[in-house]
């Protein structure tokens, strides 16, 4: 049962029918009710479905980060749901069910400044990984102060350890400290850069998989 608040003029709150009334930011609106699906668990849908999911375990480890990487593609979402929708377009390899994260197409940073080149990573020291860059700060928006963002992802364990204002564009490494469970795994590697009050990002580059000394 429905409830007229301003006479047979105004508008309505609760369900009447196939309609419901409610008021959003004091004005009066209506809706229709969603028609049940006959079919909810379609092939397509199923595929979605896992796809979905497979996103979001790769994903959620990173939310805080992406907070950070994804901010300016947050427009009306968050950086989470930002990444979300590239990620599910562009990093899903395998068929259903058996979908999977292509390291390699992820990104965990999105923008316009100028990247890493040519990253690489070691891990020569026990418990690290020592990141690796060539200095490009004279190409076009890029600066000296630039500063670069790390990413290392363990997908054994879900777990990520994160460097965010770390070293300068042209300071060319950093090395990353890692919990001593990481020894062993293969973790994947990600570097991008923002600049110096991290207004603006760049795309992450994906700087490689690597067994942890």
């Amino acid at each position: 049962m429905s409830k007229i608040k301003q006479g047979i003029l105004g508008g309505f709150s609760g369900k009447t029918g196939t309609v419901i009334g409610s008021s959003w930011k004091g004005i009066a609106v209506m809706r229709g009710i969603a028609p049940s699906v006959s079919n909810p668990r379609t092939a397509a849908q199923l595929e979605q479905r896992a796809k979905f999911a497979t996103t979001i375990k790769f994903l959620r480890p990173l939310t805080p980060f992406l907070r950070i990487g994804f901010k300016n593609q947050a427009v009306g979402m968050t950086g989470f749901n930002a990444a979300m929708s590239y990620n599910i377009h562009n990093a899903i390899t395998g068929t259903y069910p058996a979908y999977d994260i292509d390291f390699s197409k992820a990104l965990v940073s999105q923008g316009n400044l100028p990247g890493a080149l040519n990253p690489e990573v070691t891990s020569s020291t026990a418990g690290e990984v020592e990141y690796s860059w060539e200095d490009n700060s004279t190409d076009t928006n890029a600066s000296p102060s630039d500063k670069v963002l790390l990413v290392v992802y363990n997908p054994v364990k879900k777990q990520v350890v994160t460097v965010v204002g770390g070293n300068t564009r042209i300071g060319g490494n950093q090395s990353v400290t890692l919990p001593d469970s990481f020894t062993g795994d293969e973790v994947q590697c990600y570097i991008s850069f923002s600049d110096i009050t991290q207004a603006v990002l760049s795309n992450s580059e994906f700087a490689g998989g690597i067994i942890v000394s």
